[in-house]
């Protein structure tokens, strides 16, 4: 709460006087991670009798609550403003939980090193920018033109920050769903850590299809299908999503729209407590990655029909059956416990800390990768002429291919940034050996 006081305070000085950040100022302003888990912003205050219906906890936080009420009455233009940014606040209690950079830098640079090297750049839930620092290593500048980011964030406050966190980016504050018809199939890769929830989301562009239809029924699954149309042919999707995506079979027609769309390539369980030291909570969540392949004819791999299906099994619980034939999950224990609606559910926990979690989650991501990404797929239909010429060029294995991206990140990169494809790819080594079933004592 602290922190996220002196970063909206910064953010009015940023604003005020019409200038970008510093890199100290960056750092106060990074620092700024939504008021997911900040329960004690909801809590009317400034009379007696309210106060006294405050917890023992939200009394403690009392002093930093009225001192974010004076920042944002201070820094807004009227009160109508304040009102909105106060409602923002709150809002945000309830969606707002950001990655930690840790686990973003691993999806980035593992994307890099098997090839992926983005022009056009798509985060469409995009907090303060996470993903768009992870990302900055691999984008590349095509015939000296800086590469195109676009960042979608909806949340008031948040979006503002991003605005002055990343002047080189194209800053929506606004919803998703605003994204205009022509940026369809336009970027190469779209990447984020999406909201979840059984929102409806208004999109008259979704009219089409029944999967489509319902995917309207949650903020999750309208995500996805938003996304794969965003992304251009032969793109990567790569998101982090609730469980609800995977083990919900009720989503069975979206994620069976999503394998038609693309090919997976990858999905690792991540534990409960990814998110308990960055913001406040414990969820279940996913990583997966997809690759938007709709022009061949093929046929579901096993894994891929394994995606799509969601069984009871002897525990009691509902999981995905992707997860029943791999070990694509990243803990050190795990046991059933409950669901936020009272079901069992197979709780996963990694006590390694952050670091240990980012470098198993690689683990399983590049052995994915090396196995499923079609990098010929993805430079055939590249907007850039350099990578389209590398599908005629000949190649005997994955390794020269991404070699010869290499070559070209190298000649053709004017950002200023350094390229991961330019470093030793690093094979990370488990730590623990992850069983196909947890254990079940709590």
């Amino acid at each position: 709460l602290r922190d996220n006081i002196e970063a909206i305070r910064l953010m009015f000085r940023l604003e005020k006087e019409q200038r970008t950040a510093t890199p100290e100022e960056a750092g106060t302003l990074a620092a700024y991670s939504g008021f997911g888990g900040l329960k004690a912003v909801l809590s009317p205050f400034g009379k007696l009798t309210d106060i006294l219906r405050w917890t023992q906890a939200d009394r403690e936080l009392f002093p930093l609550v009225t001192e974010l009420h004076n920042v944002l009455h201070d820094g807004a233009a009227d009160e109508r403003e304040y009102k909105r940014l106060v409602e923002s606040v709150k809002a945000s209690t309830f969606t707002a939980f950001y990655t930690p950079p840790a686990i973003v830098n691993a999806i980035a640079s593992s994307l890099g090193e098997h090839g992926v090297s983005p022009g056009r750049f798509l985060d469409p839930s995009s907090g303060t920018g996470n993903f768009v620092s992870a990302f900055q290593p691999q984008f590349h500048s095509a015939a000296g033109n800086a590469p195109e980011i676009v960042a979608y964030e909806k949340d008031l406050l948040t979006g503002r920050i991003l605005a002055r966190l990343h002047p080189e980016a194209q800053v929506n504050i606004k919803g998703f769903e605003e994204l205009p018809p022509h940026r369809n199939g336009y970027f190469d890769v779209v990447s984020s850590n999406i909201p979840f929830g059984d929102i409806r989301v208004f999109d008259p562009s979704f009219d089409n299809g029944t999967a489509r239809r319902f995917a309207l029924n949650s903020l999750h699954n309208y995500f996805f299908a938003k996304g794969l149309d965003a992304v251009r042919e032969g793109g990567i999707l790569a998101f982090i999503t609730s469980q609800g995506v995977m083990n919900s079979a009720m989503a069975y027609p979206v994620r069976q729209y999503l394998m038609n769309q693309s090919r997976l390539l990858s999905a690792v369980r991540l534990p409960n407590n990814l998110f308990t030291d960055y913001a406040g909570t414990e969820v279940g969540s996913d990583l997966v990655i997809l690759q938007k392949d709709t022009l061949s004819q093929r046929e579901y791999t096993p894994l891929e029909r394994s995606f799509v299906e969601v069984g009871t099994q002897a525990d009691g619980t509902t999981q995905n059956e992707y997860f029943e034939h791999t070990a694509a999950i990243v803990h050190t224990r795990g046991h059933v416990g409950t669901d936020p609606y009272g079901k069992p559910a197979r709780i996963y926990l990694h006590d390694g800390g952050m670091e240990a979690i980012a470098a198993d989650m690689k683990y399983f991501l590049d052995r994915n990768l090396s196995e499923q990404l079609d990098l010929d797929l993805y430079l055939r239909h590249s907007p850039v002429q350099e990578f389209r010429n590398l599908v005629s060029r000949p190649a005997e294995t994955m390794q020269q291919r991404i070699a010869q991206v290499r070559e070209i990140n190298r000649s053709g990169d004017v950002s200023g940034h350094s390229t991961s494809t330019d470093q030793q790819t690093v094979q990370v080594e488990r730590r623990t050996p992850t069983p196909e079933q947890p254990s079940t004592d709590a």
